[in-house]
């Protein structure tokens, strides 16, 4: 969320910022909305002053013996008049901060701006994509021929948009999950979690996924009691682990790992990737979260994207990174680096991760904090998230890089110990 004070001062400006995200801030509603806060404002703190004169009034004239009622009845009839501004007052506010929880990050300077996805600017490439002496298969067929990938299984069971992993795949998809968390813990200095996968609205809200969001979610209802989200992306359960916390400097950065299903019902995907893996309701992910200090949070946003690419040189997968536009970073997002991995059967490259500084934008929606030894007062940290990686399609990578002629799969190096020294998948 923004700073209301952003808003109140630079309102036109900002507003000018986020046009370069696509995003058309209603000037004129929020100016509407200020001027009546302002007003009601006023006249309260006038109301205010004048009963406190009346109050004191009331003990002068009790001291001299004089009739108080019409003094009382004075008091009470602005008592009721402050009541009323104050109700007023939280309504324009409430509807004020209604109005901040839908508006998107502001962009930092570095951003290339753009309209959309054809205007994000590479960054960088890592490796050479194979050139393969027989005709390649997708990941969909090779998954047919060994019996690993089932999809008409899945479907039986809960619809479109889901696989049944069977064999040495389900192992090799474990195998990533694990190569993956033991990198981030062991090399990178993540610190492993296990949390839920159901959370509740609040925490959605902290890291923006509502109410903006809400038709992407998996929503459950229950009786009596606050609904359930199924997460979206551990970043959720991960970030609001600060939420409402004053942190000492002294535990900053914090870095947080975990390997989670994530569930999404891709509302506004219709008709995209529905074939095979790329584009599921449920899919694993290994997501990396970051609690900084301000000062070092773009620091903090190349380091985590380093730490993802690492991921992708050790399985000796070719990729790129891109520095997103304006017009294509996530809600949340100051900065956005993707990392794309080569997909053969496509001849593209395809995003297997989104790496993001929020700066202080999460924060601010969970009063996360941490206190600033220079000045001794809290302030609001910056969070970074990125997929480190996602664990579905980077199976999909290694089925079709590391595919051969027959069919079978070589089985990466780097994974050979997590696959009980299966070298190649028939």
């Amino acid at each position: 969320m923004l700073d209301s004070k952003l808003l109140r001062g630079q309102l036109q400006e900002v507003a000018d910022r986020l046009a370069s995200r696509g995003f058309s801030l209603d000037v004129a509603r929020i100016e509407s909305l200020e001027e009546r806060r302002k007003a009601v404002q006023t006249r309260t703190e006038q109301l205010q002053a004048e009963r406190n004169a009346r109050s004191k009034s009331i003990g002068q004239a009790k001291a001299k013996g004089e009739d108080i009622a019409p003094l009382m009845a004075d008091v009470e009839r602005m008592a009721n008049e402050l009541a009323a501004g104050k109700t007023e007052l939280d309504g324009i506010q409430a509807e004020l901060d209604s109005i901040l929880l839908t508006i998107p990050n502001l962009p930092d300077a570095s951003v290339p701006v753009g309209a959309s996805e054809d205007d994000n600017v590479e960054v960088r490439r890592w490796g050479t994509p194979a050139v393969f002496d027989f005709d390649i298969k997708d990941h969909v067929a090779l998954g047919e021929i060994s019996g690993g990938l089932d999809f008409e299984a899945a479907a039986k069971l809960s619809g479109a948009r889901f696989a049944v992993l069977r064999g040495p795949i389900a192992r090799l998809h474990r195998a990533l999950a694990q190569f993956m968390i033991n990198l981030h813990t062991g090399e990178h200095g993540y610190e492993e979690h296990y949390t839920p996968y159901l959370v509740q609205a609040p925490a959605l809200q902290g890291t923006g996924q509502l109410p903006k969001f809400e038709e992407d979610l998996f929503k459950i209802t229950r009786e009596g009691e606050a609904d359930f989200y199924l997460i979206p992306t551990a970043e959720v359960s991960l970030t609001n682990l600060v939420a409402e916390q004053i942190l000492d400097a002294k535990q900053l950065p914090l870095k947080l790992v975990a390997h989670t299903p994530c569930f999404r019902s891709e509302a506004g995907a219709s008709g995209r990737d529905t074939r095979g893996m790329i584009r599921q309701h449920q899919f694993d992910k290994v997501e990396m979260v970051q609690v900084v200090e301000p000062s070092k949070s773009m620091e903090a946003l190349e380091g985590l994207t380093a730490n993802a690419e690492r991921v992708l040189q050790l399985l000796e997968l070719p990729y790129r990174v891109l520095a997103l536009c304006t017009g294509d970073m996530g809600f949340g997002a100051v900065k956005t680096y993707d990392l794309e991995v080569w997909v053969p059967s496509q001849g593209k490259y395809r995003e297997i991760s989104s790496c993001s500084n929020c700066g202080d934008f999460q924060a601010r929606r969970m009063q996360a904090r941490w206190r600033n030894p220079e000045t001794g007062k809290p302030e609001l940290v910056h969070t970074l998230n990125g997929s480190g990686l996602a664990v579905g399609r980077t199976l999909v990578a290694v089925l079709e890089n590391y595919q051969q002629a027959d069919g079978s799969i070589r089985v990466p190096d780097v994974l050979k110990p997590y696959m009980g020294g299966v070298e190649v998948i028939r």
